[in-house]
């Protein structure tokens, strides 16, 4: 198995990085906004149907992509267990949970949180992809955290009971995205970044349906605003297709650690757009902690 994977990465490394960083930029971006996104609208719908709106949504504009490239994936039998579990960690346990923990705590914490996406995704890419783990690589994903600690820490992160149980399910999104990040990577590279997004977020919303139709039903749909809906679409479209057809994307070309590392520019990125939405300042801990976390990403995409 360790061969195998050895066998996919090389594979991958031969492949043209021309452009990636811009496409990880542009899926940052729209990542970053997914905190404030998220936040106003879990006020107003549930996370059960929530979710499950937001992966019809997405699961039904992927399905319209495949349809138009007329070139639907064929699945071999060997890879259907990995993508039942990719599937499931996609949208019941990362996107339901995410969801579900912004009900019970603040978006900074939870940026904060996704912020050590890098650490978890280091380990394991190491553990089971054979990616070595270099100094570059750590003192990137050291200064990353460090310079995005200091733009939430001074935005006033709770550690308090209050928040304590969002952010341990927070958490557990947050390495169910590791994972899927990690072990995507062999489906991307036998169908495609298109092919293996729509795969994984089709059947995970099929995975979901025993879990949300049942609320989604009751739901009172009548009191939802314009407003709320296009915070859904967001969600739905611009989160869970664009965001994760760029992501698979950039895995497709670069190592999977230095993907992941991108994910401290979210924070960074949802604080720039909590200036411009919300009428937040700039403070100067911002301006150095944006620094050294841009600075964490450059140094460890040279490792």
């Amino acid at each position: 198995m360790r061969k195998t994977l050895r066998t996919w990465k090389g594979s991958l490394d031969r492949t043209s990085a021309g452009g990636v960083y811009a496409v990880l930029l542009v899926q940052s971006l729209l990542a970053g906004g997914t905190h404030i996104v998220a936040k106003m609208v879990v006020s107003d719908v549930d996370p059960f149907t929530l979710t499950l709106i937001r992966s019809l949504i997405s699961a039904a504009a992927l399905g319209l992509i495949l349809l138009v490239r007329g070139k639907m994936p064929d699945i071999r039998r060997e890879d259907y267990v990995l993508i039942f579990w990719l599937s499931f960690l996609a949208i019941p346990v990362n996107q339901f949970l995410f969801l579900f923990a912004m009900r019970y705590t603040i978006a900074s914490n939870g940026a904060l949180l996704y912020a050590t996406t890098p650490i978890v995704v280091l380990l394991l890419s190491h553990i089971f992809l054979g990616e070595g783990i270099t100094r570059r690589k750590i003192a990137g994903v050291v200064l990353g955290f460090l310079g995005v600690t200091i733009v939430i820490f001074e935005r006033g992160v709770s550690a308090s009971l209050d928040y304590f149980f969002g952010n341990v399910v927070m958490f557990i999104a947050v390495l169910a995205w590791g994972v899927y990040t990690v072990f995507g990577r062999r489906l991307i590279v036998a169908y495609g970044a298109i092919e293996a997004t729509s795969v994984t977020l089709i059947v995970g919303t099929v995975l979901f349906l025993p879990i949300g139709l049942i609320p989604s039903l009751q739901f009172p749909y009548g009191q939802l605003t314009a407003a709320n809906w296009v915070q859904i679409l967001y969600l739905g479209v611009g989160t869970s297709v664009l965001s994760y057809l760029l992501w698979y994307y950039a895995l497709g070309r670069i190592e999977a650690g230095k993907v992941a590392l991108f994910a401290n520019l979210q924070p960074l990125l949802t604080t720039v757009l909590a200036v411009i939405v919300l009428g937040q300042s700039v403070s100067a801990a911002f301006l150095i902690g944006g620094t050294i976390a841009i600075a964490g990403v450059v140094v460890a995409q040279f490792g």
